[in-house]
């Protein structure tokens, strides 16, 4: 059991490619601003939410994408620490659909201190909505997830397997499947979380 959400392609790369800003901050810090990109060139795509972004989304170019990508830095570009409270996000990205005319937004959060089963619960509501999850790593013990700490990056999908349930995380232009209760798991007290969107409406 498991559904995977059609992502997007743009030059070859599933999603945006962040090592492709020309801006040195944005491709050292600019996760947030990605995942909030990605989801808007998604909704437009899939969902029709054609306002969310400044171009024809069937037709988007790097450039596009760029230009989409100044506009979401004035609420989620990089900072000192990075986004690391989802509260920021979750106000970053709802001043951002207010200011391209799409109401009033619900944009919410689940922290990585919460239980595991709500996490996945909610994931699941989610990707069978057809809504990505955006989805903050700060810190883990574990070294298979060393790549993603510190790092905003989206769940795509989901599967019930043999080893357990799983994830699908895209970031840097590649999906990945990921065992979400170790994800989610960390041992360290700064964690992370999900958020999660709803619009009017739907």
């Amino acid at each position: 059991m498991g559904r995977v959400l059609e992502h997007f392609w743009i030059d070859g790369s599933y999603g945006w490619n962040q090592d492709w800003f020309p801006d040195f901050f944005m491709r050292m810090g600019g996760c947030a601003a990605v995942t909030a990109c990605d989801c808007c060139v998604y909704f437009a795509l899939r969902q029709g939410r054609t306002g969310l972004v400044p171009f024809d989304p069937a037709h988007m170019t790097r450039a596009d994408y760029l230009n989409l990508s100044r506009l979401m830095k004035r609420t989620l570009g990089p900072r000192m620490r990075g986004v690391d409270r989802l509260e920021l996000y979750e106000n970053g990205f709802a001043d951002y659909l207010r200011s391209m005319g799409q109401g009033e937004p619900q944009v919410g959060g689940y922290e990585g201190i919460l239980p595991y089963e709500g996490a996945e619960q909610r994931l699941i509501a989610q990707i069978d909505a057809g809504i990505p999850v955006p989805y903050l790593l700060l810190k883990h013990v574990s070294p298979e997830f060393s790549f993603y700490e510190w790092h905003w990056f989206l769940l795509m999908g989901y599967e019930r397997r043999p080893e357990g349930f799983s994830v699908q995380a895209v970031t840097y232009g590649t999906p990945r499947w990921l065992h979400f209760p170790r994800l989610w798991n960390t041992g360290n007290e700064e964690k992370g979380g999900m958020i999660l969107f709803s619009f009017p409406g739907s």
